[in-house]
C-alpha cells in the first residue's frame, strides 16, 4: 500500500460534497460504492422524518479506505431520505485526524470515517468507521433509543 501515498493529506476542514468528489482518487472510489449500496427502502421510508430535524457531521479523510468506501454508502442513505445538504457537514482531516485550528477537536475523533448525528444540537449518536448493522438501522436506533 506503501506505493499509493503520495504525501497527500487530501481535502482538510470543512468541505462541501462538491469539494470532496473534484478529488479524481475520491470521486473513484465513491462512484463505485455509491452505485452498488442496496438500500434498504422500508427502512429509508421510517428515517425520513426523523432525520428531517437532524443535522450530521461526517469526519472523514479522503485518503482513508474506510472513508472511500463507507462515506460514499451513507450518503446514498441521506440522499434516499431527503435529507438536507445544508444540514450536512463534512469535515475532512489529516492522518493524525486533525483539522486546522481545533476545529474538530472537541468531536474526539479516533477513526474515520466518523459520523455524527445531532439533533437540537445535541449529539444523539455515532457511527465510527462502519455501521453495526446497516447504516438504515444504525441511524433509526440512534434517532429512536
Amino acid at each position: 500500500m506503501e506505493e499509493e501515498y503520495n504525501n497527500q493529506e487530501g481535502l482538510i476542514n470543512p468541505c462541501s460534497k462538491a469539494q470532496l468528489l473534484s478529488l479524481p482518487e475520491f470521486k473513484e472510489s465513491y462512484d463505485l460504492e455509491y452505485s452498488n449500496y442496496v438500500l434498504n427502502d422500508d427502512l429509508i421510508q421510517t428515517l425520513k422524518h426523523p432525520l428531517s430535524t437532524s443535522k450530521i457531521t461526517i469526519v472523514l479523510g479522503t485518503w482513508c479506505g474506510d472513508s472511500k468506501l463507507y462515506v460514499p454508502h451513507f450518503l446514498k442513505v441521506l440522499d434516499a431520505a431527503g435529507f438536507k445538504e445544508e444540514h450536512l457537514h463534512l469535515i475532512g482531516v489529516n492522518r493524525e485526524k486533525k483539522a486546522a485550528r481545533g476545529l474538530i477537536d472537541h468531536l474526539e475523533i479516533d477513526r474515520v470515517p466518523t459520523f455524527i448525528i445531532f439533533q437540537n444540537e445535541k449529539e444523539m449518536g455515532r457511527i465510527v468507521e462502519q455501521p453495526n448493522e446497516t447504516f438504515e438501522k444504525d441511524i433509526l436506533n440512534i434517532l429512536t433509543k
